[in-house]
Order: structure tokens, then C-alpha cells, then sequence
């Protein structure tokens, strides 16, 4: 949970700083982004707070299948940073026209 307030943090600070003349690839670009960090920041706790070495332990020493299985834990607590993110793009872009 404190993880996903930290990224939601992060995106509505990329909302607010990044040049609306980038557009939809400007979007597209911060959410992949934040997304890659989000894994990554999953994949180095571990599984459920363990060693990584115990973690691969669990997924029969597959690195695809942990990472794998990371991606998809990110892929469903990832919606609030990607609205925080769209509103905060939404929000100045109304706002500038």
C-alpha cells in the first residue's frame, strides 16, 4: 500500500511537470515508466517480504516467471497512479485551454 501511495505521488508529480506538448506519447512515456519502476521496486522486495534467493525458491529458480508474476501484481494495484497521472495531464490541459 505505501508503495502504491509513493507512485501515485510520483505520477501526479510527472502530471504536473511534464510539457503538455508531448502529448499522448508524453503520457505514454511516464506511464511505462512509473510501471518499469513499480516492478522493479516488486521485484527487489521479494516475494511477500522474502530473500530473493528464497523468493526464485517458490518459482523453481525461474527469474521470467517471478518477474512475471510481479508485472501482474503491479498490472492490478497500477490504476490509482495512472489516474493520479491522467487527471494531473487532464487538469493543466483544460486549464491551458
Amino acid at each position: 500500500m505505501t508503495l502504491t501511495m509513493i507512485v501515485t505521488l510520483l505520477a501526479l508529480i510527472a502530471g504536473f511537470l511534464l510539457p503538455l506538448r508531448w502529448g499522448v506519447w508524453g503520457f505514454l512515456l511516464a506511464t511505462i515508466l512509473l510501471f518499469l519502476l513499480q516492478v522493479g521496486v516488486h521485484t527487489l522486495q521479494g516475494f511477500e517480504g522474502t530473500s530473493r534467493d528464497e523468493s526464485l525458491l517458490l518459482f523453481n529458480g525461474s527469474v521470467l516467471a517471478f518477474v512475471g508474476y510481479n508485472a501482474q501484481i503491479t498490472y492490478r494495484a497500477f490504476m490509482v497512479p495512472v489516474i493520479a497521472l491522467a487527471a494531473m495531464l487532464i487538469f493543466r490541459m483544460q486549464k491551458r485551454g
